[in-house]
């Protein structure tokens, strides 16, 4: 496990949200991402930008038959970020004297 480290860019809530659906899956479809976290097409694609200009995220367009398909997936340095993020926020409770429950 690398050290853990505090992201301001991952800890937004809506980016956040975002990271952790793309740590669950190898590819998301853009339409699947949008509908669970609950953004507009417009916020969605500002937010995936965002992560891609940092070169947490890697974005993929093409076509299935007529129609646009978008699909993001977080990069390595992506997944670094987040399991440090996760690892800084685990520290932090962790001196609080909270229990974390597995989920």
């Amino acid at each position: 496990m690398r050290s853990a480290r505090f992201d301001e860019l991952i800890h937004a809530p809506t980016r956040l949200a975002i990271v952790s659906l793309l740590a669950a899956s190898e590819w998301a479809d853009f339409k699947f991402i949008r509908d669970t976290v609950n953004l507009s097409d417009s916020a969605l694609s500002k937010q995936l930008s965002t992560l891609e200009d940092a070169g947490y995220v890697e974005i993929r367009k093409g076509f299935v038959g007529k129609w646009p398909r978008t699909s993001a997936r977080l990069t390595r340095a992506g997944r670094t970020a987040f399991d440090r993020h996760v690892a800084a926020l685990q520290e932090i409770v962790a001196r609080s004297g909270a229990t974390i429950l597995p989920q």
